[in-house]
């Protein structure tokens, strides 16, 4: 079936539209709403509430730009929104101290899978996670991000420092665990 029929279809508000809709992208988005939301139960509502905004503003949709693209943009703002109303972009996290290891503290990245760096990332604080998927996943600039977030530019660019920093530390130590203890007792 064309896109074109399925977002008609949606706009029409036929349920086997929108379970068409759902199916196609929830996985993707699910994982989006994970990186950004660190507990699954929260992850789940985040995602249920990005389709129903799915649902209620496909008349929005202007058919520029792709349609997944207009998806992508209503979850992260989804998640965003959430965090926000959690107030969980708290300025003390500014406060983290992070210890930066030496150049030679370089980890073994071939070592670590996929799903063990996104585990780092989502070990992330609130905060440092958040603009770090709107800046490194997303590829949001600093200035939009600092729009969407509200805070300064400058604030955007020192969260996401701390957080490559802190993301760095995280990786390191779990390559380090790897070699010593073993691939199996290194994952937690």
């Amino acid at each position: 079936m064309s896109e074109h029929r399925l977002i008609l279809a949606c706009k029409q508000g036929k349920l086997w539209a929108r379970k068409e809709v759902y199916d196609q992208y929830a996985p993707a988005m699910m994982a989006l709403c994970r990186r950004y939301i660190s507990d699954a139960e929260d992850a789940k509502d985040v995602l249920q509430e990005g389709f129903l905004k799915i649902y209620t503003e496909i008349g929005q949709y202007s058919g520029k730009g792709s349609f997944g693209g207009w998806i992508r943009r209503i979850f992260v703002n989804t998640s965003l929104d959430y965090i926000r109303r959690k107030n969980r972009l708290k300025e003390k996290e500014l406060l983290i101290d992070i210890e930066t290891g030496s150049d030679d503290d370089t980890p073994h990245l071939k070592d670590i899978t996929a799903e063990e760096l996104m585990q780092c990332i989502g070990e992330l604080p609130d905060t440092f996670r958040t603009i770090f998927n709107l800046y490194a996943v997303e590829g949001y600039s600093h200035r939009e991000i600092a729009t969407m977030l509200q805070i300064k530019e400058s604030t955007s660019r020192s969260f996401f420092f701390r957080a490559r920093l802190l993301l760095q530390k995280k990786v390191i130590q779990l390559c380090d665990d790897i070699q010593i203890m073993g691939r199996k007792d290194a994952i937690r």
